[in-house]
């Protein structure tokens, strides 16, 4: 049996724990938060302690796995405290908010030699394996995604300082696929605009951006986020090759090739999968079927953080 312990009470580690809480293999012993309220309301609801310092989470409860499920800039500190125990970890993402975070992370989590799986959820749907290996081989023109929706309700989000904006919290998944589907990006340039959301308190983040991208493959990309209306909410990518044009929508995948188009439906909830796959490493300690590991999952940080540098100062970036 696999104990599990978490850092973070928000939105998702509710998802988390109702996945665990289904795993025969994994039993959940404890929470903690900053805000006492969310621990003690999530230790009821799932079991296990409540707790408001990871130091004690980890020393009292003796977990074999952590789930870091925190705002991106409480980052830090959580991570190395696991990695000094020997505690494998599964982090949210963004990784960090800074490289500074992210290197520290990733020194620990190497010198520890610990499994660390990172969730980047869309990479778990069958329907992205199937993308992955039709594009295998292929050159590849143009690579497109997009992320559009309403502002999250969380507080935190809404601040660049806390968040790092949508392209960096929320578009990350879009970065992240497409790097994962297409290859490394080697240059970003990105504008972003500000003034459909003046009305809203504590807001400083970009309303849109529009990150343009180079492949170190060729390929030209672009990644267009929008957080200004949740009525036409939508995510995914197309990706273009001389004999193929993919779109990959949610768990939906289109394949159009020599005139026929072929349409498949993933039929794995991508969070539960990211979750088992993370227990069963843990429990066997093979590492092989994890999606995202810390070290690739900072490659896909570097690029946001590079767009964010692009936005500020007009010039393009090398992540």
């Amino acid at each position: 049996m696999v104990k599990v312990a978490f850092v973070g009470c928000g939105g998702i580690h509710k998802v988390h724990c109702n996945n665990l809480t289904r795993n025969p293999d994994a039993a959940i012993v404890g929470h903690c938060d900053v805000e006492r309220e969310r621990a003690v309301e999530a230790a009821h609801q799932f079991g296990g302690e409540a707790f408001t310092d990871f130091n004690a989470l980890f020393d009292k409860t003796k977990p074999h796995a952590a789930f870091i499920t925190v705002p991106p800039y409480a980052h830090g500190g959580m991570e190395e405290a696991a990695a000094e125990r020997g505690i494998h970890l599964f982090i949210e993402k963004p990784v960090a908010l800074t490289r500074e975070t992210a290197r520290r992370v990733s020194a620990a989590v190497l010198h520890a030699k610990i499994i660390c799986s990172v969730g980047y959820c869309l990479r778990y749907y069958e329907t992205v394996a199937i993308a992955r290996k039709q594009l295998e081989g292929r050159p590849i023109a143009l690579a497109t995604g997009y992320w559009r929706g309403g502002m999250s309700p969380a507080s935190w989000w809404r601040r660049m300082d806390k968040s790092g904006g949508q392209a960096h919290e929320q578009s990350t998944h879009i970065f992240d696929l497409l790097r994962y589907l297409c290859g490394e990006i080697k240059e970003v340039h990105a504008i972003g605009s500000t003034g459909c959301m003046s009305k809203i308190a504590g807001y400083d983040i970009h309303d849109s951006s529009v990150v343009s991208l180079r492949f170190k493959n060729g390929a030209s990309g672009a990644v267009f986020s929008s957080c200004v209306n949740g009525n036409c909410a939508a995510a995914g990518l197309d990706v273009v090759c001389p004999d193929l044009e993919l779109t990959l929508k949610q768990g939906s995948l289109t394949l159009r090739e020599d005139g026929k188009t072929i349409q498949i439906e993933s039929k794995a909830d991508r969070f539960e999968e990211e979750t088992r796959i993370f227990i069963e490493a843990v429990k066997t300690r093979k590492r092989n079927k994890i999606r995202s590991t810390y070290a690739d999952a900072v490659k896909s940080l570097l690029v946001t953080l590079a767009a964010n540098e692009s936005m500020r100062s007009g010039m393009p970036v090398k992540p």
